[in-house]
């Protein structure tokens, strides 16, 4: 089956963190990308010989699906020093197009679930796809009283993706969805917006235990550091959860 290329136009760009920018796109072709929170959209360009490439990026659209598709497609780029990808972004302007295709992927909240928690743990940039799952979150809440936890690993609090989006969705509905950042390398100052309770210190594999996975009640979600995603399939599994309830996605950064 071929894969069909569509351009994407630069609409708005903002830094999330120091090295962490939020481009938002709409399709150029006048049609809309139908994707299903959780997937990836493939940018094409090439390198400075010629040689074609491509990058992976989780969509971060939030979208209300009960409306049908939409236009947004928005995505987080990190930028790597002496990278093509970085260099392709970095000098993109706002009306400036890339050649895409997607969506992929099934790190996807699936229709049939009827577990009682989520287990969401990221690190980095492989906290996008949670932020493009917030409306299905928000309808399992709602509809069958799901609780979700959201274990997120930056190591600082500049780099802490979204965050203020994910601390508003835990304020409203606090008896549901638990956020625990976790900062390798520095704390919030005392009185800033992301120091909170439930704010730790170290990495997110060190907290896993904390929140007591549960192989009766738990779906869990992996997504970001390949050495994170490891360790906590190793500890979810020895925590009694069978492999078939542990989704997983590896981001590796490429030049």
């Amino acid at each position: 089956m071929a894969i069909t290329h569509f351009p994407l136009k630069l609409v708005s760009r903002r830094m999330l963190a120091p090295a962490v920018g939020h481009y938002a796109f709409v399709r150029d072709d006048g049609q809309p990308l139908d994707f299903v929170p959780g997937q990836f959209i493939q940018v094409h360009f090439a390198y400075a010989d010629g040689t074609a490439t491509k990058r992976s990026y989780s969509l971060a659209t939030i979208h209300d699906h009960a409306m049908g598709p939409g236009e947004a497609v928005e995505i987080a780029v990190s930028y790597v020093p002496g990278g093509a990808a970085t260099a392709l972004f970095e000098g993109l302007e706002v009306g400036g197009t890339v050649d895409a295709s997607g969506p992929f992927g099934r790190f996807c909240l699936m229709p049939g679930d009827a577990n009682g928690r989520y287990l969401l743990i990221a690190t980095g940039t492989g906290v996008t796809p949670y932020r493009a799952m917030l409306p299905q979150l928000e309808a399992a809440i709602r509809e069958r009283g799901v609780r979700v936890v959201l274990l997120f690993g930056a190591r600082t609090p500049a780099e802490l993706l979204y965050g203020d989006e994910f601390r508003a969705f835990a304020d409203r509905h606090p008896e549901h969805f638990r956020f625990v950042p976790c900062f390798s390398r520095e704390l919030p100052a005392e009185g800033s917006a992301h120091a909170h309770a439930d704010v730790r210190r170290g990495y997110v594999q060190q907290f896993l235990a904390e929140v007591a996975p549960d192989p009766t009640a738990d779906i869990a979600y992996l997504c970001g550091n390949p050495n994170m995603v490891d360790a906590c399939f190793e500890a979810l599994k020895a925590d009694g959860l069978e492999v078939k309830q542990i989704r997983r996605e590896k981001y590796v950064s490429s030049k």
